[in-house]
């Protein structure tokens, strides 16, 4: 049995998006946490994606240019592809990569199924689809990558809920992100 893990890059004010949606300028990972990360999704099996988390990732295994531009880039996105994938998405009509189903909502039950029957970790992305997953219970963990940036605003991690944890790790880079992972108790 896996665990489920809800991973994000996130501001450090708890922002995974500015006001108007952007991250790219301030949540980049460089190779030092590009590594990191890889090595921590080595154990995930299973990838739960909303519609924009997935569109954003499949570069993994979908443009040359992105996995090419580092060893690291090229080792992170390998771990990416030989995980499966779940799309959740109303709109959505197909998907492009593989090892991907494509589900129309979600169902805590069978994510509850598939975090049991999971030979690794499994990790859902996206604040709204993690938002559903913890409501139900099903968020063990919470990985965060903190920014040395504050937003003022946009699109947050954590819904509005109480939610009990413990650190369990701290790691510091040297480009000013700090990796934070946390057990969850219980959240209301």
């Amino acid at each position: 049995m896996g665990k489920l893990i809800y991973s994000m890059i996130v501001s450090l004010d708890g922002y995974v998006a500015d006001p108007e949606g952007e991250f790219a300028s301030w949540a980049q990972p460089d190779e030092q946490v590009l590594a990191e990360v890889t090595k921590e999704t080595s154990a995930v099996s299973t990838y739960l994606l909303g519609k924009r988390m997935y569109q954003m990732m499949s570069v993994w295994e979908t443009d040359p240019e992105v996995i090419e531009q580092s060893p690291e880039s090229t080792q992170f996105a390998q771990v990416w592809q030989r995980a499966d994938k779940i799309v959740y998405s109303r709109t959505l009509e197909s998907v492009h990569t593989s090892r991907t189903e494509l589900r129309s909502h979600f169902d805590p039950e069978e994510v509850a199924r598939i975090k049991a029957a999971a030979e690794g970790n499994v990790t859902v992305a996206g604040p709204t689809l993690a938002a559903e997953a913890i409501r139900h219970g099903l968020v063990d963990r919470l990985d965060l990558l903190a920014c040395p940036m504050a937003v003022g605003g946009g699109v947050r991690f954590l819904p509005d809920q109480r939610i009990d944890l413990a650190l369990e790790h701290e790691q510091r880079f040297d480009n000013g992100m700090v990796q934070l992972r946390y057990e969850v108790l219980s959240s209301t």
